[in-house]
């Protein structure tokens, strides 16, 4: 069931976690243990390289499998937000959460939830990259106004998750 749904409406899910994380700085390492870990306690996760089928549109699976999840986990890396695509992905999970009973836990592998929260340090940086990167493609179709509405988005997306209590794991080897 992919439908949007209000919190009234029960859902019936296809999958106990949505696994949200920056293939680049996670896949082979964090990501990998956590979702093998999941797997063998039997619960039923969702991960992109795992799910989708080939020839399946990307971004579509995506955003229906994040509606068809009880649970997003979401994996903050240090360039997490350099991916708009995981920033969108953030989007959908948190607005999804504000109108259904999804429950949305953070993890913050090797970055302080205060620098997500206020986009500090690589975050920060991050963002000045996706405004050079704009201006110099000059997106199809987007004005300057849909450009700025998106990068608000994403922002109260990260300050809204990075207040959820989650998991802070810092530069333990054993994280």
């Amino acid at each position: 069931m992919a439908a949007t749904t209000t919190c009234s409406e029960p859902l019936d899910y296809e999958y106990d976690v949505f696994l949200s994380f920056r293939g680049e700085d996670t896949r082979k390492n964090f990501t990998d243990h956590l979702y093998y870990a999941l797997k063998e306690a039997r619960i039923h996760t969702f991960r992109d390289d795992n799910e989708i089928r080939e020839g399946e549109d990307l971004s579509s699976e995506l955003l229906q499998a994040i509606e068809r999840s009880r649970i997003s986990l979401v994996v903050f890396s240090k360039n997490s937000v350099s991916s708009r695509w995981c920033l969108d992905e953030l989007v959908k999970i948190i607005e999804f959460r504000l109108m259904s009973d999804q429950k949305v836990l953070p993890i913050f592998y090797d970055v302080d939830p205060s620098n997500v929260r206020k986009q500090r340090g690589t975050f920060e940086l991050a963002f000045v990259e996706h405004k050079k990167r704009y201006f110099s493609e000059k997106r199809k179709g987007w004005r300057l106004d849909k450009y700025e509405y998106t990068v608000l988005k994403w922002r109260e997306a990260l300050r809204l998750a990075a207040t959820l209590k989650g998991w802070h794991l810092g530069s333990t080897t054993d994280g």
